[in-house]
């Protein structure tokens, strides 16, 4: 996996089902984003945060986010540092939660913002090259925020999920509605782990968004492998 200026520069012509919006060159790949595992700070304090992100990675995560919710920013920061090392030598994709600033001092692949952070159109001109992800939780949010220029959409919460208790589940219709209506990859985030991922067959979603499913569990390896060996059984493609 080749980068430039620090995001993905493979590209390939979009084959998904979408409304009759024009196409562009995508900065990250549906496959890039197959298995996306979001970091937990507190689930592991006996390992690193590198040390979980490189366990995820050896059982096949194939993005990885780091979500520091609760931390002040050099603790973000030198998280950030970490994780850029621990990615770049396994040419995964690191996205950095909320803080464009941060993703851009560390040369992450990118950045992913939800709908009351930095408006999309002026990260897009402060971030340049980099991957920018949206969380959308609508067909019109998901649409406006392709035009604006995402990369990537995260939609959710699909099912109940401790880490975000303010939040209502979103109708596995709605995101299968979500999906179909851009030409970029989605991923379906919120309480996915092995036992609800059945749900989101023929969604048409990239793959999952996981936080508790994989850095919650005693084995954060065997946990991905075992998400991969589901979702390689599973027919994603929308009907």
């Amino acid at each position: 996996m080749k980068r430039r200026n620090g995001s993905l520069s493979k590209s390939r012509s979009i084959s998904r089902s979408t409304t009759d919006l024009p196409q562009k060159r995508m900065r990250i790949l549906p496959e890039n984003l197959k298995l996306y595992a979001l970091t937990d700070p507190n689930a592991h304090p006996e390992l690193s945060l590198g040390e979980q992100v490189e366990q995820a990675i050896a059982g096949g995560a194939t993005c990885i986010q780091l979500r520091e919710k609760d931390q002040d920013r050099e603790t973000f920061l030198n998280a950030a540092r970490e994780l850029v090392k621990v990615c770049n030598k396994h040419h995964v994709p690191l996205i950095i939660n909320d803080d464009l600033d941060i993703a851009l001092e560390v040369h992450a692949d990118g950045v992913h913002l939800g709908q009351d952070d930095l408006d999309l159109k002026t990260a897009r001109q402060k971030a340049g090259d980099l991957i920018i992800g949206i969380s959308a939780h609508s067909v019109d949010e998901a649409v406006q925020a392709w035009k604006d220029g995402a990369d990537y959409l995260g939609s959710g919460a699909l099912f109940a999920t401790s880490s975000k208790s303010d939040v209502s589940t979103l109708p596995v219709e709605t995101f299968k509605a979500i999906c179909k209506s851009v030409p970029i990859p989605v991923v379906g985030i919120g309480g996915v782990d092995l036992d609800t991922l059945p749900a989101l067959e023929k969604t048409g979603m990239a793959g999952p968004a996981i936080i508790h499913g994989i850095f919650g569990q005693p084995d954060i390896t065997r946990a991905c492998q075992n998400l991969i060996a589901k979702l390689d059984e599973m027919d994603l493609q929308a009907d």
